[in-house]
């Protein structure tokens, strides 16, 4: 499976996004779904492509009941102008309850614990169910995240990951955006580059566009992009 699918990210590498969705939707047609955050103007990319390509493949954010309300005013507006209904995917657990069982503002104390709470192990449940689900993630993003292929096995979700817009860069998403009038989140304009968690995001302050999430501490990712 491994070899099978870094051939085709090979194969794929210079392909356009639509092609690589295209070759995705055909490949993975009735188990495939895609993740939106609505914190980034790559994922408003990404749902603007595939609802053009195929309007039945399930859209889904994880909410985390701690989403920036501009981020929660964004998603209705989206939803309204797309007349889709992104699936809200909600931690087994809510706030009242993990604070009781690991104390008051885990995002201050063990950050790594409260992702993998309230996100990772939410998306791997919702994840179960299909064969393969879609990115927007880009190699442009983070150190990190610069040798992403365009698809992949994602060993954390097991589960294979298409990534159309690895290729983009920060420039191309925005022209892209202007050019198709694509709704984007309202904080970046008060200059978040990337938007999560209330407690962990602020505005940009380097180069790359995450430097905003969890000021003040070496953490760039939550787990959800870490095979």
């Amino acid at each position: 499976m491994i070899e099978e699918l870094s051939a085709t990210a090979a194969e794929l590498e210079a392909a356009s996004s639509e092609e690589i969705l295209r070759w995705a939707l055909a490949r993975y047609s009735g188990s495939i779904v895609a993740a939106c955050s609505f914190g980034g103007p790559s994922g408003m990319v990404l749902l603007d492509q595939l609802l053009a390509l195929d309007r039945t493949v399930p859209i889904f954010y994880l909410d985390t009941e701690l989403l920036h309300a501009e981020t929660y005013a964004h998603i209705r507006a989206v939803a309204k102008k797309y007349d889709i209904a992104p699936i809200a995917v909600h931690p087994a657990i809510d706030l009242a309850a993990q604070a009781q069982s690991y104390g008051e503002r885990l995002w201050d104390r063990d950050p790594d614990r409260c992702c993998g709470i309230r996100k990772i192990d939410a998306q791997r449940r919702y994840l179960s169910g299909y064969r393969a689900w879609i990115s927007g993630i880009r190699r442009d993003q983070t150190s990190a995240r610069a040798r992403t292929p365009v698809v992949e096995w994602d060993r954390r979700f097991e589960i294979v990951k298409i990534n159309p817009l690895a290729r983009w860069s920060e420039r191309e998403i925005w022209s892209y955006i202007e050019t198709h009038n694509v709704p984007y989140n309202p904080l970046h304009d008060a200059g978040y580059g990337s938007i999560g968690c209330v407690p962990c995001t602020a505005p940009s302050t380097g180069a790359e566009t995450r430097s905003g999430r969890w000021p003040g501490r070496a953490k760039t990712e939550c787990g959800l992009h870490q095979s």
